[in-house]
């Protein structure tokens, strides 16, 4: 939260991805036309809205329609109109009473989902209307869960931390054969998930790791609802101390800017996150052991990343692939030919990289 007065009868500002408020606000209600909320929006202006909840929604969505398509545009080009797009949504703003209670006409409850997200609450707040129904629908995945087949059982992801919808990924972590089955990392752990399918498999002990605290929240959450023991979470920047015969990462895929804290699951500038997994792996890799790097050729075929540079990093860092298991994703926007990266996505190969340290040259 961001507790920043407004001009709306001193509210707080509430955002989770650092947007700062409207410089200036106006009141709105069912009377606006959608030309009209888009033309202001455009300036800056931010609309808080007094009027009937549904019709809130349906004119997000009128202004939605009238943003410029970013589908057909080089990659670069759609994530700025992506970051505007979401700028010019956000000026929507809907006001929130203490408590977290929403003042609006057939407006659902969204107590419990803002406290999750935002703590609790003694003074009234505005809060984009595009960021309450992402809050409201984590909250609805929290509560449901995702259902995992490697496991048996769901994983309930928390806001902000990114859910495992995409089951490829789990499905190579579950079939790829153990190099061994005492000790596993699992580096950028998230929800748990792969650290939990690993438990699952019969890894004694697994030390998950990540530097959000609101993952490794999420993480001892779903492993105490799955009751497995031997699962460990520590914040650290990438590795814990020590080594293992197994470690497991999952990075960003895409070498490109996050522009809120949940897009740092997907984006990683510079593949900072994957270039410091690389360069201190074989300090923490026994001899012998393997590494499961998991990574899109998404990149590649967006021309983010070449393969080239990808085998280069691994020479560099000392490290061998041993075998790679590849799979096609199976998630919806992979078959969507409405998604701007259909073209990619369609011929989209997701592969787990079998890596273990190169082996030293033999003496003279």
């Amino acid at each position: 939260m961001n507790p920043l007065s407004i001009k709306d009868g001193g509210r707080r500002w509430l955002t989770t991805v650092g947007s700062k408020p409207p410089r200036t606000v106006v009141d709105v209600d069912d009377g606006i036309t959608a030309d009209e909320a888009f033309r202001l929006a455009e300036s800056g202006t931010g609309l808080v809205w007094h009027g009937d909840y549904p019709n809130a929604r349906n004119l997000l969505a009128a202004m939605s329609r009238r943003c410029a398509p970013a589908a057909g545009k080089p990659f670069q080009d759609q994530r700025n109109l992506q970051a505007r797009r979401a700028r010019l949504l956000g000026r929507l703003l809907v006001p929130l009473d203490p408590g977290h209670v929403l003042p609006l006409r057939r407006g659902p409850d969204v107590r419990t989902a803002c406290a999750e997200v935002y703590g609790p609450s003694e003074t009234a707040s505005l809060v984009s209307l595009r960021e309450l129904l992402g809050v409201v629908g984590a909250h609805e995945w929290r509560v449901k869960g995702v259902e995992i087949p490697a496991l048996g059982a769901k994983i309930h992801p928390h806001h902000g931390v990114f859910s495992p919808v995409r089951g490829e990924y789990v499905d190579l972590v579950a079939r790829t054969p153990l190099p061994a089955e005492n000790l596993a990392f699992d580096i950028g752990t998230g929800t748990g998930v792969l650290a939990a399918v690993l438990a699952r498999r019969g890894v004694e002990r697994v030390v998950a790791t990540d530097n959000e605290p609101r993952a490794l929240a999420c993480a001892r959450e779903n492993f105490e609802r799955l009751g497995f023991s031997g699962l460990e979470t520590l914040e650290t920047d990438v590795f814990p101390p020590g080594r293992a015969p197994l470690v497991v990462c999952n990075p960003p895929w895409l070498p490109a800017r996050a522009h809120t804290p949940l897009e740092r699951a997907v984006y990683d500038p510079g593949s900072r996150m994957l270039h410091a997994f690389l360069d201190r792996l074989p300090r923490h890799l026994e001899p012998g052991g393997e590494a499961w790097l998991i990574l899109s050729d998404l990149a590649e075929l967006l021309g983010l990343r070449t393969r080239a540079r990808l085998l280069e990093a691994f020479e560099r860092s000392g490290l061998e692939v041993r075998g790679r298991e590849d799979t096609r994703p199976r998630h919806p926007r992979a078959s969507d030919p409405r998604d701007p990266l259909h073209a990619a996505r369609a011929k989209e190969v997701t592969s787990l990289w079998r890596l273990t340290t190169r082996a030293a040259p033999a003496p003279d």
